[in-house]
């Protein structure tokens, strides 16, 4: 038997496979086809403080071995969550995990205090990659100052697990990194969405709404090992990986360049059952190799 246990510090997993926020919804749409207590846990859609309507359509594309999303966060807001979503998930044998957004730091904050009354919710993810309106239209990811302030600030509203999922539109993630683990970051997440575009030549048009959109899927793997491999030799804290990962194959490629944990995030749409798939061929590829615990192959790139 393989020893699959994952520690984030103050964060426990039954195994490395986790879910990408957006491409799993609520845990309870992918009911159906899985056993989710199989799950080393699940990361639901992105909650911010008010409900968001998100971007007109249309807002998803494909691509050649990936799609390009521009969903903008489209939810109900954290108090729906709280009292309509919570209730039918807080009992699933699998750690939930709530993807946090938000326009300005106040949002982000108001939105983890919220939170911090689920006793069952034991981590947050928080995306700093979307638009702040506070500063000109930037995101939050893109420097370390605007990392530092929001991860600093959510720190003190937040008592549990705090990991921050980085965007890789950056010049140098290390940096940002290394930023939001000063600023009191657990663990840190990554890839999020490469910024692309598509366009529709027959109609002579982009094929988003928003003209541009976030890039995901197999297309994005080598980009994000490569992150995962720099980002995990900087910083102390864990790291989580994802980026285009279908199989476990692919999955040992971000533990062997240093990540504790994985997400498994498009491949959700092309097969409900990718996440179980993957940790499946985790399992068989660490028998085969009498590989004991993950431990002996994390981070040997």
């Amino acid at each position: 038997m393989v020893n699959l246990n994952v520690n984030l510090g103050n964060f426990c997993l039954k195994n490395p496979v986790l879910t990408a926020s957006g491409t799993f919804g609520f845990g309870e749409e992918y009911a159906p086809f899985i056993d989710l207590a199989r799950l080393g846990g699940f990361v639901v859609k992105g909650t911010t403080l008010e409900p968001r309507e998100g971007n007109p359509y249309p807002r998803m594309a494909e691509t050649p071995s990936g799609m390009l999303n521009a969903v903008g966060l489209q939810n109900k807001g954290v108090d729906y969550f709280i009292s309509n979503i919570y209730p039918r998930i807080c009992d699933i044998e699998s750690e939930i995990v709530v993807n946090v957004s938000g326009k300005c730091v106040e949002d982000y904050c108001e939105t983890a205090r919220r939170l911090s009354a689920l006793d069952k919710i034991h981590a947050i993810e928080l995306n700093i990659s979307c638009p702040n309106v506070k500063q000109g239209g930037m995101a939050y990811g893109t420097t370390c100052e605007g990392a530092s302030d929001v991860v600093g600030a959510v720190r003190k509203a937040w008592p549990r697990h705090l990991m921050v999922k980085l965007s890789p539109n950056v010049t140098s993630i290390t940096d940002i990194a290394l930023a939001v683990e000063a600023a009191g970051a657990d663990s840190v997440s990554l890839i999020n969405t490469l910024m692309g575009m598509a366009v529709d030549v027959e109609r002579r048009r982009p094929c988003l709404s928003t003209v541009t959109g976030g890039l995901s899927g197999p297309a994005v793997r080598p980009v994000a090992v490569r992150m995962v491999w720099q980002v995990a030799k900087a910083v102390k804290v864990p790291v989580v990986g994802l980026g285009g990962i279908v199989t476990g194959r692919d999955a040992l490629e971000f533990i062997m360049a240093g990540a504790s944990a994985i997400q498994v995030g498009t491949a959700n749409f092309l097969r409900p059952e990718a996440t179980i798939d993957v940790l499946e061929g985790i399992i068989e590829f660490c028998e085969r190799q009498g590989v004991k615990s993950l431990d002996e192959i994390r981070g040997i790139i």
